[in-house]
C-alpha cells in the first residue's frame, strides 16, 4: 500500500506537476508577447504535456501568429521562450518523478508511459504503480535468492 501510495504521489507530482509548470511558463510568455487567446493555448499545452507530448506542439499556432504578425526579434525571442519551455520537461521530471521513493525515475516513467498508452489518464497511474510494485518484487526476489546461496 506504501509503495503504491508513493509511486502514485510521484507520478502526480512528475507528470501533471511538470505540465502544470509548463503551462505556467508557457501563459506567461503568451500573455507578454500579446498573443491573442493566451489561456487557450496555455489550456492546450496543459493537456498536450498530461498526454506526454511536447508542448511545442500546441504551442506551434501561436510561433507562427507571431512570426506573421510580429518582428522577427520578437518571434524568434518567442520561440526561444517555447523551446526553454518545451525542454523543460527533461529537467524537471527527473527530479520530481522519482522524489519520495526508491524506485528508479525510469521504471516509474516507462510505467506511466505504458499505461498511458494502453488505457489513458487512469493508465498514467495504474501502469506506474503496477511496474513498480513488480521491480520490487523482482529486486526482492533476486535478493532472496542471493541469500540462499550465500
Amino acid at each position: 500500500m506504501k509503495l503504491s501510495k508513493v509511486t502514485v504521489r510521484s507520478v502526480t507530482q512528475g507528470v501533471i506537476g511538470v505540465a502544470v509548470i509548463q503551462s505556467t511558463m508557457s501563459a506567461l510568455g503568451l500573455v507578454i508577447a500579446g498573443v491573442p487567446g493566451a489561456p487557450f493555448w496555455a489550456l492546450a499545452v496543459l493537456l498536450v504535456a498530461i498526454i506526454q507530448l511536447p508542448p511545442i506542439l500546441a504551442l506551434l499556432p501561436a510561433i507562427i501568429y507571431m512570426f506573421s504578425v510580429e518582428s522577427t526579434v520578437a518571434a524568434s525571442l518567442f520561440l526561444v521562450w517555447c523551446l526553454i519551455v518545451s525542454g523543460s520537461d527533461a529537467i524537471l521530471k527527473p527530479m520530481l518523478l522519482s522524489r519520495g521513493s526508491d524506485i528508479p525515475m525510469l521504471v516509474i516513467l516507462l510505467g506511466a508511459l505504458g499505461g498511458m498508452a494502453m488505457s489513458g489518464i487512469v493508465g498514467l497511474f495504474v501502469g506506474a504503480v503496477v511496474l513498480s510494485l513488480t521491480y520490487q518484487l523482482l529486486v526482492a526476489w533476486l535478493e532472496h535468492e542471493q541469500s540462499q546461496d550465500a
